[in-house]
């Protein structure tokens, strides 16, 4: 794993936590160290809300939900979500908090940003959830919503070549619908389209294929860790681009397109064919099969994030547990407790499952039982001693 490798990493964790009138918590203040933390109890109680909590301060927006109204308590008139970091020796204070009616506001220590792309990628953080799954088993657009997802918080050039392209092929597929309805061709504005989109869709197309280069041979490697070795896995990288220029298939598309009033053939029509053996994954696959097909994405993206940011992120894995077999989960533990990984937060409904888990690899950790929107910290738990 050639991305395992590295001089110089930057340190990063949460500090502390504050929640009032976020999703099912009224009031909520957590205090976190280095190392891993478990978030013990029912589903239901509040655990992936913690998480989601942090994913708020990384991104500026939840895990789960596209509406910040849809975060606020029920009952409440609005929602702060505020945390203070460590990253490489200083203190990061982000602010988060959205009122109903009014735009969110996010402050990095007491400051607003002009743009929240501004803030996306100080504080890298990876998620596993259970509704990462669509990644594995939907549709297209989940897998290039990943690789936008990933290469956006470090490659700012690419977000804006990304935004351009979509606004130019909204631009485009409104003409399409006009010129079909109308009856009327205008090729000028059309080949203009076409032109403009080129630049953007070329850059796109290489920053993808050089993210999956790197990426590929590291997710397999997590995938073999995980599953003992004997099952072989790849990612296939499916692209119009491979085969023409965007120019020549915009215009080689042109009466699909004008039947179809949208444009059928770009990088917005990319995809990943991820394949157990000789076959489609989300087809063959079962379903631990297609879990420990994701948690390797992941770790691998952990990777990559680790080597381009220069800086451990922080690991989440929410729930994951369920449809794994004991030696997968096992494995799973071993690696993000390992010194390539920094602060880590794992939910798991089954109480007693991490804290012996743990125990058997002599890591300590810090343990909180959530209970209906409340948090109860419970004591550390050190290294065994050694006989």
């Amino acid at each position: 794993m050639r991305w395992l490798l590295y001089l110089y990493t930057m340190s990063l964790y949460l500090q502390n936590l504050s929640l009032l009138n976020f999703k099912n918590y009224e009031d909520l203040n957590l205090t976190f160290g280095e190392g891993i933390h478990c978030l013990l109890g029912h589903n239901g109680e509040g655990k992936t809300n913690v998480l989601d909590a942090i994913h708020y301060m990384s991104f500026a927006k939840s895990a789960f939900q596209s509406a910040d109204s849809m975060n606020i308590r029920h009952g409440a008139p609005f929602f702060v979500v505020q945390g203070s970091f460590r990253l490489d020796g200083h203190d990061e204070n982000i602010y988060c908090g959205f009122k109903k009616g009014t735009r969110k506001q996010v402050k990095r220590n007491q400051k607003d940003y002009e743009r929240l792309a501004e803030h996306i990628g100080l504080l890298p953080v990876v998620m596993i959830s259970p509704y990462d799954m669509d990644l594995v088993t939907g549709v297209s657009e989940d897998r290039r919503r990943f690789m936008d997802s990933v290469i956006a918080q470090y490659d700012r050039e690419y977000l804006e070549n990304l935004m351009a392209y979509n606004r130019l092929l909204s631009q485009r597929n409104a003409l399409l619908k006009h010129m079909a309805i109308e009856g009327k061709r205008q090729s000028d504005t059309l080949d203009i389209l076409n032109l403009q989109m080129e630049k953007p869709a070329l850059h796109v197309y290489a920053k993808r294929q050089e993210f999956l280069q790197g990426l590929v041979p590291v997710f397999q490697s997590y995938y073999e860790r995980l599953a003992g070795g004997r099952e072989q896995v790849s990612v296939e990288f499916q692209s119009h681009l491979h085969d023409d220029q965007p120019a020549n298939l915009f215009r080689d598309s042109l009466p699909r397109d004008l039947a179809l009033q949208y444009t059928s053939k770009g990088v917005h029509k990319d995809d990943l064919l991820f394949k157990l053996g000789e076959h489609p994954v989300k087809r063959i696959g079962s379903q631990g099969q297609q879990k420990t097909f994701l948690i390797a994405l992941k770790l691998a993206q952990y990777a990559f994030m680790r080597t381009r940011k220069e800086v451990k992120p922080i690991l989440m894995i929410d729930d994951v547990f369920d449809k794994l077999d004991e030696n997968r989960v096992s494995q799973l533990m071993s690696l993000v407790t390992g010194s390539d990984f920094g602060q880590v937060f794992i939910t798991d409904a089954h109480t007693a499952r991490l804290p012996a888990i743990l125990r058997g690899l002599d890591v300590p950790a810090r343990h909180y039982h959530v209970k209906s929107g409340g948090v109860i910290t419970e004591k550390e738990q050190p290294l065994e001693e050694k006989q």
